[in-house]
This record gives C-alpha cells, structure tokens and sequence, in this order.
C-alpha cells in the first residue's frame, strides 16, 4: 500500500480539476481532507489574480503569483500567499484529517520552499497525500517521497480504488 498518489500525465487544468473532484467526492462519503487545489477565475481583472489556491476544508483562497508591474523579469510567485496557504494546510493536518491534497509537488518544493512543510507534515503524521509533481522534479520528488508513492493519470475509477486501499476505512480494518 503506497500512502502517496502522484498524478502526472495531463495539463494541470484537469489534474487541478480531477484533485478537487476528489476532495468534494470523498468529504461528501464523510472523509476529513485538508489541503488546497489551484483555481483559476479567468474573469479577474488582472492576470496576476487569476490563478489561487483554494483550502479544500475551508474554501479561503490563498493567492499564487504578484504584480511585479510591467517589464519586471523577476519571479512572480506570491511567497506570502503560498506560505499563509502552507501553513493553513500544515495546522489541518496536525488537527487531525484522513487526506491531504496538494496541488503539486514542483519547483519550490524540490527547494525544500513553497508547500514543502505541508508534505512533511502529511508523511510525519502517516496521512496520505493525492498530488500532482511536475516531471521536471522528478528526482527532488524520489528523494522526499521514495517508496512511499506511486505515480498514475488523473482517473477517477483509479483514484477511488487508490483511495478504498489507502483511505480511514482500510486503515482500521490493517490496524485490528
């Protein structure tokens, strides 16, 4: 039984789509899931408003990325954001819950920065995690995760499956 499911192979629309599936799919059969998933609102004024992580337990939205204004060739990414959001998901986790989804698992987390604490936090305390990681990181992914994950598409009948294996229900019936 591996505790941690990466997603790969498709766009990050519909992994982000398919990880908040997911969540509304099983916290409706009663399962406690802390985490975000990365939403887009394509009607916001400014590009840099877009693209947000939103709490899968408690709907705030944390933002991605900042307006550096015009011509700026710095990194965009919102530190603040991601950290708040982090540290939201961390203190979730350490509460107690059955399921942790990440977005993904990318370039700030192979820095050991962005959501990293969170996956930590998930492996320290045996929850499981469902997440996306970016082919471009696959060795920073193998270092963290190890044997502890499996790698698969963004499908829903293999995703229940995963989750029947993984999930509280199983976790007490192994225990007893």
């Amino acid at each position: 039984m591996k505790p941690i499911r990466a997603l790969q192979g498709a766009s990050n629309p519909i992994i982000q789509a398919t990880l908040a599936a997911c969540a509304t799919r099983w916290s409706a059969r009663g399962a406690r899931i802390a985490g975000v998933v990365e939403v887009r609102n394509a009607s916001a004024p400014a590009a840099h408003d877009r693209d947000r992580l939103r709490d899968a337990g408690t709907g705030l939205t944390y933002p991605i990325y900042q307006d550096l204004g015009p011509g700026s060739t710095a990194c965009q990414l919102n530190a603040e954001g991601i950290v708040a959001a982090c540290e939201a998901v961390r203190r979730q986790i350490l509460a107690g819950c059955d399921l942790v989804i990440l977005n993904k698992f990318g370039k700030l987390e192979a820095a050991r920065s962005g959501l990293s604490a969170a996956f930590a936090a998930a492996v320290e305390t045996d929850t499981p995690i469902l997440t996306a990681v970016s082919p471009a990181v696959a060795a920073a992914w193998a270092a963290f995760a190890g044997a502890l994950a499996e790698t698969g598409p963004p499908d829903a009948a293999l995703l229940d499956a995963w989750w029947a294996r993984v999930g509280p229900s199983s976790r007490s019936t192994h225990s007893a």
